[in-house]
């Protein structure tokens, strides 16, 4: 695979080559951002039938990972209670995702981290596996992301605590697209074409309804 290639895996295929576990995966709930879609709201905090956004897609992730983590830079003591560790960015000013995911990095304790935005809250009870499959379907993958029929979910994402450095320099470099960042990474992709709706999303305060 090239660089910045693409390569879908064959899904439910597993080689246990890289011996990943659920123990070496840290959860990480993405809830730092500014919600300016959402007129400023904390996204992650929405009521979705009767729960906030943010515990959907923790409850998804939870059972697929060690540890479970939550990006957030507001509003710390009601996201404390839906992980075992709450992480705010290190830069100010609500950078993006990739700030949070950075800001994880060097905290992290395990050799991979599993990132899910929290407005996905019908997340696939195999997100993990299939990702670690789409890894060791390619050795010389640097992480793996989801992608379905229609596109890539870049932050649905399945990546080495070794990539810190690389993403430190990309964010010291004034970069803070996620696409960005990715083209200077070789990307394997698992293929989530056959599940419905997994990676459905509220970004706007009418998108809630189609999640109910």
């Amino acid at each position: 695979m090239s660089r910045c290639g693409r390569r879908h895996a064959a899904p439910g295929y597993v080689d246990f080559s890289r011996h990943m576990s659920p123990s070496d995966i840290t959860g990480l709930v993405l809830a730092g951002g500014a919600g300016r879609r959402m007129g400023g709201r904390d996204k992650g905090l929405i009521d979705l039938n009767g729960r906030p956004l943010a515990a959907w897609t923790a409850d998804a992730l939870r059972p697929q990972v060690g540890r479970l983590w939550i990006s957030a830079n507001r509003n710390i003591e009601r996201y404390a209670g839906l992980a075992e560790r709450v992480i705010p960015d290190r830069l100010d000013g609500y950078q993006g995702p990739l700030a949070g995911i950075a800001a994880t990095l060097a905290a992290v304790d395990t050799p991979w981290l599993l990132t899910a935005p929290c407005d996905t809250p019908l997340l696939p009870a195999d997100l993990a596996t299939r990702l670690a499959a789409a890894l060791a379907a390619d050795p010389s993958a640097d992480l793996a992301v989801a992608a379905d029929s229609e596109r890539q979910h870049p932050l649905h994402a399945l990546l080495p605590a070794r990539l810190a450095a690389s993403l430190d320099a990309y964010l010291a470099a004034g970069g803070r697209s996620v696409h960005g960042w990715l083209e200077a990474q070789a990307v394997a992709l698992a293929d989530f074409s056959a599940v419905p709706r997994a990676f459905s999303n509220a970004n706007r305060p009418e998108d809630l309804a189609h999640l109910g």
